[in-house]
């Protein structure tokens, strides 16, 4: 029979609960000032110094988690796109990226900045996954740019989406659309195409439009 002894230690509630808020305080210091201290952490989560040191080993550790927690929304939002049309997937999965950004957009910036970005490259690994596949289905039928390889288009729309959620003021209302334009811009959709993509389909700009109203 197993004893209290010889079960594994399991992290205490208060511990978890304070974990919890320095994550939570982390996301509002950040956004506040990118550069924010550890210090600056601490006061906000209502702890010490020294009491956070308890959770994460330093600053780096700390951004490492909160980089960590925004790949699993953006892996669970790749998840779910399943249109059969790849021009459809592709515009759909970047106007839900950028709703998820758009909000935390300095957060955002932090973890794709170059100081972060291997190691969100890393977590992120099934959203790059899932839009190689998109490409490759797009290409397949001929419906997405066949000049460069799967692989190499895909990473092209991945520097387009990180410059868009970097770059772009988030509080436009044209932010959303912006953001959904230029990655099947890069995909390969004219301009045109695109305009009549996304009016035959105004539930995927309807969610980013409303995004971009809530951040002014």
């Amino acid at each position: 029979m197993t004893t209290s002894t010889d079960a594994p230690r399991r992290p205490r509630r208060d511990a978890l609960e304070n974990r919890a808020g320095i994550l939570a305080a982390a996301h509002i210091a950040l956004a506040h000032d990118p550069r924010a201290s550890v210090d600056a952490i601490a006061r906000q989560a209502g702890l010490s110094r020294r009491a956070l040191y308890g959770h994460f080993d330093d600053r780096d550790a700390l951004v490492r988690e909160i980089v960590a927690q925004g790949a699993e929304r953006f892996n669970a939002i790749a998840e779910a796109i399943d249109d059969a049309d790849a021009r459809v997937a592709l515009a759909r999965l970047a106007s839900a990226l950028w709703r998820a950004a758009a909000h935390v957009q300095v957060l955002a910036a932090i973890a794709l900045d170059e100081a972060h970005l291997e190691e969100t490259a890393t977590a992120l690994a099934p959203l790059r996954r899932t839009v190689v596949r998109i490409v490759r289905e797009g290409q397949d039928a001929d419906v997405l740019r066949t000049d460069v390889a799967a692989p190499t288009l895909a990473r092209l729309i991945e520097e387009t989406a990180r410059t868009v959620i970097t770059r772009i003021d988030a509080s436009s209302p044209e932010a959303g659309s912006l953001a959904v334009r230029a990655v099947l811009s890069i995909a390969g959709l004219s301009w045109r195409e695109a305009a009549d993509l996304l009016a035959a389909q105004p539930e995927i700009l309807a969610a980013s439009t409303a995004t971009s109203a809530a951040t002014e």
